[in-house]
């Protein structure tokens, strides 16, 4: 990507807090309070202090109603044995 060009959210496959916060059309505050109640998917950590957030996974999520972050592990779990 040269100088000109800039990334949007739509073509990352791993987003920032404020990036997928503007995903779902929340505040970057609103995002982590849903974090931090367990109503998010938990984010992958490319360091200890950089979560992102899959792009795909954030879609699917809502695609299947946004549920809370146990239900959504259950659900992912019950696709991946088929």
């Amino acid at each position: 990507m040269n100088a000109t060009q800039t990334s949007t959210s739509s073509d990352q496959l791993v987003l920032t807090p404020t990036d997928a916060a503007r995903v779902l059309g929340v505040s970057r505050a609103t995002f982590f309070k849903m974090h931090s109640a367990g109503k998010l998917p938990l984010p992958v950590y490319l360091t200890s202090r950089c979560p992102r957030w899959s792009r795909a996974e954030l879609v699917a999520w809502l695609e299947a109603g946004a549920p809370d972050r146990l239900t959504w592990q259950r659900l992912k779990d019950m696709n991946r044995k088929g």
